[in-house]
């Protein structure tokens, strides 16, 4: 941790002293992540004396990393895989949709006590708002219903009409759409993943969502939908994040349809991380800056 912190004094002209305050990161594996240098040059940058490192913890010792929070007054953490769901039962306090969702990524000291929320559906919602992607009763198609599918869905089926939703393992988005059903209910319907059934939902649809990790660097040339299916008129939404743009992402581009790439979202969770952490608004130009200058130096 300490090479790390020196890193980081070094990339972004920090001065560490008897004041300065800590996030840090939990997860396993944590050596690619690009929100160490993002977070810590928005401390910075509102005038807050704080860094924010990358922690590599395993699964037996959630617990005391969420103790540490705690123990050493730091400001909070992220939290990202494996650990989103088991660290729950060390913190006091779960956002309500986080609860159900059944998975937490931010964590906010709050005077010892470790309030928790999921910030990863709110910066996707935010994400395709910014670019422009209506929201409002639509329909909407969804592949993937893992970990960020639930996050996404969550908050989506506020304001959408009805989400169509898939996935390879059946038996996931099934158990997916039972927990949605609770809060929304009739408004999630499940299909076979098959490209014959995929194209028919497309057809149906006015947002399509990615939610698997298909065209993730470094299999950059696959992509979940074939550019054959695609429409002008379907806006597309994209996790993945690295690369900056996938396949999917420039097949869409390239028949004139609306489409965001994942690192808008994983901009949008990180601002309203460090809004929960800090109380200011957070400099989202800068930390957009320092994704893309990031990403782009992985390539």
């Amino acid at each position: 941790m300490v090479k790390i912190i020196k890193e980081l004094i070094i990339m972004v002209d920090i001065e560490i002293n008897g004041s300065t305050k800590l996030a840090f990161l939990i997860g396993n594996p944590v050596h690619h992540s690009s929100s160490p240098k993002m977070h810590t040059a928005a401390f910075k940058k509102v005038g807050i004396n704080a860094v924010y490192v990358a922690c590599k913890v395993e699964t037996d010792d959630l617990k005391i990393a969420a103790d540490s929070i705690r123990g050493l007054n730091l400001l909070g953490a992220n939290v990202t895989i494996p650990h989103k769901i088991n660290i729950m039962k060390y913190l006091d306090e779960i956002d309500p949709i986080a609860q159900d969702i059944g998975a937490i990524n931010t964590i906010v000291n709050r005077n010892g006590k470790l309030y928790a929320t999921n910030t990863d559906g709110i910066g996707a919602i935010r994400s395709m708002k910014e670019g422009g992607i209506n929201l409002n009763d639509i329909t909407a198609v969804m592949i993937g219903a893992g970990g960020v599918a639930r996050a996404i869905a969550f908050y989506l089926l506020q304001t959408i009409n009805h989400l169509y939703l898939t996935d390879i393992n059946n038996e996931a988005a099934l158990s997916l759409k039972k927990v949605l059903e609770k809060r929304y209910s009739g408004k999630v319907t499940v299909f076979t993943s098959s490209l014959e059934n995929i194209e028919d939902k497309i057809n149906k649809s006015s947002l399509l969502i990615n939610c698997t990790p298909i065209g993730m660097f470094p299999n950059i040339d696959k992509t979940p939908i074939p550019k054959s299916m695609l429409k002008k008129d379907i806006d597309i939404f994209d996790v993945v994040y690295n690369p900056l743009k996938t396949r999917l992402i420039k097949d869409a581009e390239s028949i004139g349809a609306k489409a965001i790439g994942g690192y808008k979202m994983f901009l949008y969770q990180g601002v309203e991380a460090f809004e929960l952490w800090t109380g200011k608004d957070a400099p989202v130009k800068l930390m957009e800056k320092m994704i893309i200058e990031g990403l782009s130096k992985k390539k």
